[in-house]
């Protein structure tokens, strides 16, 4: 029977819920153990895709089309299993779907209640991941226990263990042990709050994660262990690490898989662990015999969370090139003031990441022609590709005012536009592609000999496209169209012969990468970006040795 572990959090916001649990996955899945997660998140949204990226950090994709919550993205490259739609339930889909029974007469004219209509929902929403291939669920509540919106999921799982027995649920709470400088001591009492309220909730938590800047001795974790009535190793210690790929290191070394284990009655000596894999990937993150400095440029620079995955890919990129990868944030609003004090030189990439409006497009395309024309490494994404596509018209092909339609519904060339199914051209609607879609990529192209393969999936998120009625002019005047829909009308991937890497794709390949497999796009990146880098640090010493050199 498939075991769950459900996770929640007490005290503060943002203590690593989603590390927590994602780390906790590998664990098992390191055992042998079939893993799928799930995140409740307890805001009225339906989902985020309709949220400021302020507001809520990067959107994230699945395969199957669905805007999720950004802690999706760190559970797929912890567990390395491709997520789907439902592993993300908002309170705005559960009372959605309440609502829709209800109007339907699938209540049979009952009283419709939290209890049981919402959280049967709720439960129901828990058990369609729980597939036959699964072995464990592990289940992550967002927000934070005292919440008045989080009530309705806590009384869920709580009816979760009465309704698969006790032996197949496991409950793990993630509270804060502070560090008070004006008495030199850490404080148990936050956590003991917590506990009391989740225990309020009818829940008592198997197991306490406890977050800490520092070791928490023993004596602290029997205090804890009295107070909350849990097993002395049930309290386990996650103190800051190094690197988030160092979580599941820090969790082994406390035990933390081996007390899930026993709660859910599974035998570890019939799972052995094996973290070779990741141990691989922890030494990388720790190595690195050069050092690079890579431009993020966009519109929501001031919360890195907004293109988080970006981040992670060029990451992961660095692990497999022994490369140090120093991200340089970059708002677009700013670029065209940067080039005239020439405040990009130093770079050895840019990333161009995808997103919608006005706001910043100007500066995207300054940045992405400045990396054209000084050969300077460069990857667009998303509209990233859109803003290539319109340096070439406007500064390459002369189309004069080129534009997208998404930003200039007057432009007389709009190289950027809505299709509709058929993908023609429409002037008004259109709707997005969303979640995974192939594409041939041509034989020979800088992006076919990076994916070493002709047909790729990529999953994308947008709703214009390249205008194919431009396209002839375009790849006359020098822009490869090196990949395409399977019908080779869509174009999805812009590439430029003769340039170090400048490549465009439609799609968002960052969602796809994993820590000891970085996605193919942003390997080759980083890898002439340390060309880039030598080659700039070689010029650099033989202006050391001959000043002249620098005036010649």
């Amino acid at each position: 029977m498939t075991k769950f572990v459900f996770v929640t959090g007490g005290v503060s916001s943002s203590l690593g819920k989603g590390l927590t649990a994602s780390a906790l996955g590998r664990l098992l899945k390191s055992r042998g153990l079939r893993v799928t997660m799930m995140k409740l998140d307890p805001y009225i949204n339906v989902d985020p895709g309709t949220m400021n990226p302020y507001e809520h950090g990067e959107v994230f994709v699945t395969e199957d089309g669905g805007e999720t919550d950004l802690d999706l993205g760190h559970y797929e490259r912890f567990i390395d299993e491709n997520l789907r739609r439902d592993s993300n339930a908002t309170t705005g889909k559960i009372y959605s779907q309440v609502i829709a029974k209800e109007r339907r007469g699938d209540y049979l004219g009952k009283t419709v209640q939290v209890i049981p209509h919402v959280t049967d929902e709720i439960k129901e929403r828990i058990r369609r991941v729980a597939t036959d291939d699964v072995d464990v669920v592990i289940v992550e509540i967002g927000g934070t226990v005292g919440d008045i919106e989080i009530v309705p999921f806590l009384e869920a799982v709580r009816q979760f263990r009465h309704d698969v027995g006790r032996d197949n649920v496991c409950y793990v709470h993630l509270t804060l042990v502070p560090f008070l400088t004006p008495s030199g001591e850490q404080k148990t009492k936050p956590t003991q709050h917590s506990v009391t309220e989740l225990r309020s909730r009818g829940i008592q938590p198997d197991v306490i994660v406890c977050r800490s800047d520092r070791h928490i001795p023993a004596d602290l974790k029997r205090k804890i262990s009295l107070q909350c009535d849990v097993r002395v190793e049930a309290v386990v210690a996650a103190i800051d690490a190094p690197s988030i790929y160092d979580i599941p290191w820090v969790l082994y070394g406390e035990g933390l898989d081996s007390v899930v284990l026993q709660t859910l009655a599974l035998d570890a000596d019939r799972h052995p662990i094996d973290l070779s894999t990741w141990q691989r990937v922890v030494a990388q993150a720790h190595t690195a015999d050069h050092c690079v400095h890579i431009g993020i440029v966009g519109k929501y620079v001031n919360l890195p969370d907004a293109y988080l995955s970006v981040v992670e890919a060029l990451r992961h990129a660095g692990f497999e090139t022994g490369a140090s990868v120093e991200v340089e944030w970059i708002a677009a609003e700013s670029v065209q003031d940067m080039l005239l004090h020439d405040q990009l030189a130093h770079l050895d990439g840019i990333v161009v990441p995808g997103g919608f409006g006005e706001r910043g497009i100007e500066g995207k395309i300054a940045a992405v022609r400045y990396a054209r024309e000084h050969e300077v490494p460069c990857l667009g994404l998303c509209l990233g590709l859109q803003v290539m596509v319109i340096d070439m018209a406007r500064h390459v092909a002369g189309l004069e005012g080129a534009n997208s339609r998404e930003f200039d519904v007057t432009t007389p060339h709009p190289v950027i536009d809505l299709m509709d199914d058929q993908h023609d051209v429409v002037d008004l609607g259109g709707t997005m592609r969303l979640g995974a879609y192939l594409a041939r990529l041509r034989p020979g192209s800088v992006v076919a000999r990076a994916y070493g393969q002709e047909i790729v999936s990529e999953r994308h998120r947008h709703r214009y496209e390249v205008n194919p009625r431009y396209r002839t002019t375009l790849e006359r005047h020098g822009l490869v169209c090196s990949g395409t829909s399977p019908d080779d009308r869509l174009v999805e991937f812009v590439e430029l012969a003769g340039h170090p890497y400048w490549v465009g794709t439609q799609a968002h390949p960052e969602f796809k990468s994993r820590p000891d497999r970085p996605h193919p796009l942003f390997l080759e990146l980083v890898r002439s970006a340390i060309v880039r880098a030598e080659g700039r640090l070689g010029r650099l010493i033989d202006i050391d040795a001959d000043p002249g050199a620098a005036r010649t």
